[in-house]
């Protein structure tokens, strides 16, 4: 997995590519924490090159959302491929997170 910040106005975005998974899901619970510590509530998590998430993945997602929320910021993902938005239409979770189609129209949301 690898990601990518991007500061956008007051937006931060962590582009996630690749799996998130059990195996390194500890690296984006890092920088969630690092950004929600230093004051940025307010992340667009871009998954359009992400090609595979696991429960533990999903877990931190979650926690990144109760995290952003608790310092009233907003949370949102955009750009979920097909298996990742089946994964999340299975679990629920399109109910809990906002989700945009793109980045562009997250970023409108913003």
């Amino acid at each position: 997995m690898e990601i990518t910040e991007i500061n956008e106005g007051n937006c931060t975005i962590l582009a996630v590519s690749g799996r998130l998974d059990t195996t390194n899901y500890t690296q984006l619970e890092k920088q969630v924490t690092d950004l929600t510590d230093g004051g940025r509530n307010r992340l667009l998590i871009d998954c359009s090159a992400m090609d595979y998430i696991s429960s533990s993945g999903l877990r931190i997602l979650l926690m990144a959302l109760k995290k952003v929320t608790a310092t009233r910021g907003k949370f949102a993902l955009c750009g979920l491929q097909e298996n990742i938005r089946e994964i999340f239409e299975i679990s629920g979770f399109t109910s809990i997170f906002e989700i945009h189609p793109t980045r562009q129209e997250a970023l409108a949301a913003f």
